[in-house]
């Protein structure tokens, strides 16, 4: 190889690695802004329940029968 075709190879090179990096950089960015931005995760059904309201339990227990436990109070923060 001449030195012309090793000098264009090197400068490709160059390039191809300045680009990774800034694709990198960029990506990593955007990740970190996503993390920083408030999130909602209310389920749909779930958007209409309002923090104190008792929600309806189903829990199968076959050893205690006297169990009246089936209401839960929900609270939001």
């Amino acid at each position: 190889m001449n030195d012309i075709s090793v000098l264009i190879y090197f400068l490709l090179f160059a390039v191809v690695v300045g680009m990774t990096f800034a694709f990198m950089y960029v990506m990593m960015r955007t990740t970190i802004n996503e993390f920083n931005k408030p999130r909602n995760n209310i389920h749909p059904e779930m958007e209409e329940v309002q923090s104190g309201d008792e929600l309806l339990v189903f829990t199968i227990n076959e050893d205690d029968e006297d169990n009246d436990e089936g209401s839960l109070t929900i609270i939001r923060k």
